[in-house]
């Protein structure tokens, strides 16, 4: 365990302050070599919880090696998780700069709560991703109410360069202390060297699925891939952690095929259009005439992979017909699922992407017919007089789980 005198900065600070700021505090950490922790806690629940905050940054402080220091905290109403990743990402940021002496901090981990380890599966509903900012704890607490199918912890573009040391550090204790409920447990990582130090913070918490950004070759999804896969060993964890990579340039869709297909762990390959259009040199529209071509390449390359292919999301949030139109659109090119960067577009988008009262009926007959020739022991599917194929089959079972989810 590291000691105070091992530390090379005299003060560091992290989190966010102001009068704007809710679920989150802000911690200002000052080496001293004699007199202990001295502790200058200012908390708006001072009555109830006072006394366990400052005893909470004391155990903190002690668990990584900090014995004599000044203290600095202003919570505004932040959990134990938040406050632990402020204070650790504050001790952190004291060390020296390098792998080697940063990875010689402990961490300081909550424990599991009830929920926060649910299991996910290769096939389920993947229509609504909910991106929320890695930093920002305060979107986090209630995502799960809202019932997205997968939730998006954020590391890449929505955390600003300065504070991806102390995203992830959010990221990894709310993978441990929220229960999002059913939605499957996601995190973008970061791209190349930082991206792989994700993995390290994020892998072993309870992780379903990693969005891999800007995707242009299949050897990223490898390196990343190989990297998850030695975590775990590591950890000796034996659920898989399922891989989603995201195209965003004219090189990476000339290559969707090739990606979609580089890892057997792959569940999704998904598009994101605005650094698309921006590799293009254009602005993308509401219609996407300047992207219909990539994203039909995402489709066929996700279905030729037998993955699900993903859409990118709609970044106006208070469209809702735009919204609705644009859902649909992407339904009829063959897309699952659409990302979300508001509570609010999550049932639209569930909506838009439930089949019409003539696909129920249509897939219903198909179910019918393919149970009455499973129970005759029949190895034919046939509706009428025409022959079914286990790919309609399969397609009409999976529509007729869709109406029913939509239903509950």
């Amino acid at each position: 365990m590291a000691a105070t005198s091992q530390y090379a900065a005299a003060s560091a600070e992290a989190g966010r302050r102001g009068p704007d700021v809710r679920s989150d505090c802000w911690v200002k950490i000052t080496l001293a070599t004699t007199g202990g922790i001295n502790l200058q806690v200012k908390t708006k629940v001072e009555v109830m919880y006072g006394a366990a905050v400052r005893r909470l940054v004391h155990d903190v402080l002690t668990a990584l090696g900090v014995a004599h220091a000044t203290v600095e905290m202003e919570d505004a109403g932040a959990l134990p998780f938040v406050q632990m990743a402020r204070l650790e990402a504050t001790v952190r940021r004291l060390v020296p700069q390098g792998a080697a002496a940063v990875s010689a901090v402990p961490e300081y981990l909550p424990e599991f709560v009830a929920g926060a380890q649910r299991p996910t599966e290769r096939e389920r509903f993947r229509r609504s991703r909910l991106y929320l900012p890695g930093n920002e704890s305060k979107f986090m607490l209630n995502a799960g109410l809202h019932e997205p199918d997968g939730v998006i912890l954020d590391l890449e573009d929505s955390v600003a360069p300065p504070m991806k040391d102390e995203a992830r550090l959010m990221v990894r204790n709310a993978l441990r202390s929220i229960d999002f409920k059913g939605s499957e447990r996601m995190v973008r990582i970061n791209q190349g060297e930082r991206g792989e130090i994700d993995l390290d913070f994020i892998v072993p918490h309870n992780v379903h699925v990693i969005l891999i950004p800007k995707v242009e070759s299949p050897e990223q999804v490898r390196a990343v891939d190989g990297r998850i896969a030695a975590i775990l060993k590591k950890h000796k964890i034996s659920p898989p952690v399922y891989i989603m990579p995201i195209v965003e340039s004219a090189l990476g869709a000339i290559k969707a095929y090739e990606i979609a297909t580089a890892s057997p762990n792959i569940v999704g390959l998904t598009i994101g259009l605005e650094d698309y259009t921006a590799d293009l040199g254009t602005q993308r529209t509401n219609e996407g005439r300047e992207s219909f071509w990539a994203r039909c390449q995402v489709v066929n390359a996700a279905r030729a992979a037998g993955v699900q292919p993903i859409d990118t999301v709609f970044s106006d949030v208070a469209d809702m017909e735009g919204l609705k139109a644009s859902v649909l659109e992407a339904k009829s090119l063959g897309f699952e699922g659409k990302g979300c960067i508001h509570p609010r577009q999550i049932r639209p988008i569930h909506e838009a992407f439930a089949p019409s009262p003539q696909e129920r009926e249509k897939a219903q007959k198909i179910v019918a017919a393919f149970k009455d020739a499973e129970a005759k022991g029949l190895g034919v599917v046939s509706l009428g007089s025409k022959m079914i194929d286990p790919p309609v089959v399969k397609r009409a079972l999976r529509t007729v789980r869709l109406a029913e989810a939509l239903a509950r």
